[in-house]
């Protein structure tokens, strides 16, 4: 298909793009390194009131922009707008704390003193230009937490967005433009996945960052390894959700249950995997159960809607794989787990849940990108932990307990980047986002997210 807007919940094609010539690719490469030059040397409250302005734009289209994205990929128009919203929120966090976040920093006196100095301290510079691959699931959102903290560090970016989300691609594009940035600080390269590697290996860019798939995150970090270049990789998440005795019931299921199908369950931070106590597993998956079946599958442009289609129709079909693998394999069908029969059109599939999950089933060890819960029951604390570390992913992780001794046993134990107790796992921009083991490295969001892709520079004066 290449590059081109397919309406999930049709299966329509609505626009297709041409690639960018070679000649263009490096007709963009010279404008991010020229745009560098200057935008380096811009003082913060220049780069804050262009950010500020660009907040503003998008503010004022988030209605355009969220039916633009659901008619790309399918998400309910709801959550549209809230992805939206949401950038909106973050270009005015970075607008607003970034120079605070990269505010010179000073050792120790007693350090500065040991190393002879009259003075040090500890300078961030911006590399240059940056490489953005980014996924189609939030396609505002991944852009924005990488291009808010980028733009304010000083760097400049170039953007290779999902083939299939051109349109919001090219529309991040306009706004920065129409928000006064010089030509050149931000780009949208529309090209195929397999001329990455000729843009990475450009000696005018600085760093990458990536958003998606495991071998995506591979390829991309053995190429820039190979260049000796700066890279953040986030790579996705089977994030467990532990239920324990002291939990608030209530709050669990119906939290367990956003958490799930967030996003048509196209999130990698959404819990996944369910871990229950056996003391509440039966209470819980029946409550589970019920909420997940009601929930209203159907056109992601009408209000009310909350599952909307799979964004792809393979998509949809590597999830079908992986319930009729478990299912050979001993797992209990409670809800869903079929296409629904009234959508005969788009790339739709119901919310499941499934029970009797075992290491042998690869939804066990795979992540499942979609409307597909997996239930485990568990005798207590050590094998909730056990069974949820026990993946090769490590994005966040869930937990409700009222134990205080228990929550810090957790904070201890569980592998991953973020661990929250009692609500749900969520991205903010004044809170560092990333994960562990195969969900990648480096940060994004808060001052760590700004820091990724500076020079921290040391600087030291001597005695006078």
């Amino acid at each position: 298909m290449g590059i081109a807007t397919v309406n999930p919940a049709t299966g329509e094609t609505l626009r297709t793009f041409d690639e960018l010539s070679d000649e263009e690719v490096e007709e963009r490469l010279a404008k991010a390194a020229a745009a560098f030059g200057v935008h380096r040397r811009t003082g913060f409250g220049e780069r804050a009131a262009l950010l500020e302005r660009a907040a503003e734009v998008l503010e004022a289209e988030q209605d355009a922009a969220a039916r633009m994205i659901t008619m790309e990929m399918g998400k309910p128009l709801g959550a549209a707008r809230a992805e939206a919203a949401k950038c909106v929120k973050a270009m005015r966090w970075y607008a607003r704390h970034a120079e605070d976040e990269l505010a010179d920093e000073e050792p120790r006196p007693a350090d500065v003193e040991d190393s002879g100095a009259s003075r040090a301290f500890v300078r961030y510079r911006p590399l240059g230009p940056v490489l953005a691959v980014m996924p189609w699931n939030f396609p505002l959102w991944q852009v924005v937490r990488f291009a808010a903290p980028a733009l304010m560090a000083g760097n400049v970016g170039l953007l290779k967005h999902a083939s299939n989300v051109p349109q919001t691609a090219l529309y991040l594009e306009d706004v920065f433009r129409r928000a006064g940035y010089p030509d050149g600080c931000f780009q949208t390269l529309l090209i195929g996945a397999r001329r990455i590697e000729g843009v990475l290996r450009d000696p005018r860019i600085a760093a990458a960052t990536l958003t998606g798939s495991e071998p995506a995150g591979r390829s991309v970090a053995s190429i820039a390894g190979d260049e000796i270049m700066k890279t953040v990789l986030e790579l996705g998440g089977s994030d467990p959700f532990l239920v324990l005795p002291s939990a608030d019931l209530d709050g669990a299921v119906s939290t367990a249950v956003t958490a799930r199908v967030q996003n048509t369950g196209q999130s990698c931070i959404a819990a996944k995997r369910f871990i229950v106590h056996s003391d509440v597993y039966d209470d819980f998956a029946a409550r589970f159960t019920q909420e997940m079946a009601a929930l209203t599958v159907g056109d992601p442009l009408a209000e009310g809607t909350d599952v909307g289609p799979l964004a792809s129709e393979q998509g949809r079909a590597d999830l079908e794989e992986l319930v009729e693998d478990a299912v050979s394999l001993g797992a209990r069908t409670l809800c869903g787990g079929r296409r629904p029969v009234r959508l005969e059109a788009g790339w739709y599939y119901e919310p499941t849940v499934l029970a009797d999950i075992t290491p042998t089933m690869r939804i066990h060890r795979e992540e499942a990108f979609g409307p597909v819960a997996t239930l485990y029951r568990v005798s207590g604390l050590d094998e909730a932990i056990k069974v949820a570390n026990d993946t090769a992913f490590g994005l966040s992780s869930n937990a409700w307990t009222r134990d205080e001794a228990e929550q810090e046993r957790l904070v201890a134990d569980l592998e991953a980047g973020g661990v929250y107790f009692n609500g749900m796992t969520a991205s903010h921009p004044g809170m560092p986002f990333g994960g562990t083991k195969r969900s990648g490295y480096g940060r994004e969001l808060a001052g760590h997210g700004l820091r990724e892709f500076c020079n921290a520079t040391t600087v030291w004066y001597g005695a006078r």
